[in-house]
């Protein structure tokens, strides 16, 4: 039998975990290496991780307000189109799912490439593997969202216990092999400092993105009121704190010069420490960080097409919702259109461009919050926002200013994204017919 509510399943628990696995992902792994490269300094590399910390959590004091006000699946899309109407609404909404589609892509192609490691016959078929590993999460959620969530708290688990014992190694064990030296391709932070931490900055902030993704819930959630701003703000904590450890510890082990050279920086620390062959122990975390953040990212983005379609600024078929809770329809669209991307190899150009979208949308929440305040002051907001509105105001213009340093650090790929909101008007009022 057809129907297109979702169910009330989701509780804290949950919230906290799809937090950290919608964030966590290969990047606190992967980024260390370029930023210290950017920065080539210790004292800012863990500044710029704090900062961006610092941001994520007086976001989510933001977002709590609107979560709360109008718990409803779709989070940015939501926001956007309750404050500024339909074509905002659906800006935002097309802009944060293409944007997650080709992270998905990106991270079932990132995880094919670390089986092929460690199954070597598996080297030259790492597309047919990606799109099984999508095809598998579809498989799954279908069953339902009890499954899925549980699934969701047991990875994040897992993610946050690696990471953890990561940090306690590289403080507890002496290294066997001292860290080879390294000839740097280019000299750290050649470009300039500020351009430095820029691009520094850019990296974290895709690595941070996720902050957000319980509020993707609110409406399945038993209390949005109550375990909303609990979900959010536990999470955001959890991940400052393991960032900045994780930092700490690959500082301790390697010197910046190495960390600067290092396109997997954790594998190079575990091999300093315990010797050739043992960087295979990264590679299986790296395995649990994709799998937890791609069962995030088949939660949360097929939401916001669900919701435009709710609201008939997406295809209806993307309404159904099964008997297990799933917006079914919806899960395989998003990940037939990651698939697509694989197959023709474009995730990688959309992944450049993601960030623009990614603080497109941050900066899209906060103007929403301050729009709703003024015109609708009488809506029921049972959380209010921290600091508002001087909190508020400077999230905004932070997110406005990182925007424009996108769009000036890497022209060339902003322009696509530049240009899909020239074009989104034109597409929207062919949707609206």
């Amino acid at each position: 039998m057809a129907q297109n509510q979702l169910k009330k399943l989701l509780g804290v628990g949950f919230g906290v975990a799809v937090t950290i696995g919608g964030t966590i992902g290969t990047g606190i792994l992967r980024k260390p290496g370029p930023i210290a490269q950017d920065i080539g300094d210790p004292t800012l590399i863990i500044g710029v991780w704090l900062l961006v910390g610092v941001y994520a959590l007086v976001g989510s004091l933001s977002v709590m307000e609107l979560g709360t006000m109008l718990p409803s699946a779709g989070a940015w899309y939501v926001y956007a189109r309750r404050a500024f109407g339909n074509y905002a609404g659906f800006l935002i909404g097309v802009s944060s799912w293409l944007g997650s589609v080709a992270a998905m892509a990106f991270g079932a192609s990132v995880m094919s490439e670390y089986l092929s490691v460690l199954a070597p016959a598996l080297l030259g078929h790492e597309k047919l593997v990606a799109i099984g590993i999508l095809a598998a999460f579809v498989a799954f959620h279908w069953l339902g969202v009890k499954s899925a969530s549980r699934a969701q708290e047991i990875m994040s688990v897992l993610k946050a216990a690696g990471l953890l014992a990561f940090v306690v190694v590289c403080f507890a064990v002496t290294p066997s092999h001292p860290a080879p030296a390294v000839e740097l391709t280019r000299p750290i932070a050649q470009t300039g400092l500020w351009v430095g931490i820029l691009a520094a900055l850019q990296s974290v902030f895709y690595t941070y993105d996720g902050w957000h993704t319980a509020a993707y819930f609110a409406e399945e959630d038993v209390d949005p009121s109550r375990n909303l701003p609990r979900s959010m703000v536990s999470g955001v904590l959890l991940i400052i704190g393991i960032y900045v450890l994780v930092n700490l510890a690959l500082l301790y082990v390697l010197p910046v010069q190495q960390l600067a050279g290092s396109k997997l920086a954790a594998a190079d620390a575990v091999q300093t420490l315990f010797g050739p062959g043992s960087a295979k122990v990264v590679t299986l975390l790296l395995m649990v960080s994709i799998m937890g953040i791609i069962n995030a990212q088949i939660m949360f983005n097929p939401r916001v097409i669900y919701a435009m379609g709710r609201d008939g600024l997406f295809f209806r078929f993307v309404t159904y919702v099964n008997e297990g809770g799933t917006p079914a329809y919806a899960v395989v669209l998003t990940a037939a259109t990651s698939v697509v991307l694989i197959l023709t190899n474009t995730y990688s150009k959309l992944s450049d461009i993601a960030t623009f979208f990614f603080v497109l949308c941050y900066a899209s929440g906060f103007a929403s919050l301050i729009r709703l305040r003024r015109a609708e002051p009488d809506l029921a907001r049972p959380v209010r926002a921290w600091g508002y509105p001087f909190s508020t105001w400077a999230l905004l213009i932070a997110s406005l200013a990182f925007l424009l340093g996108v769009v000036i650090g890497d022209f060339s790929s902003s322009l696509y994204a530049l240009g899909f909101v020239l074009v989104s008007y034109p597409i929207y009022r062919v949707v609206i017919r």
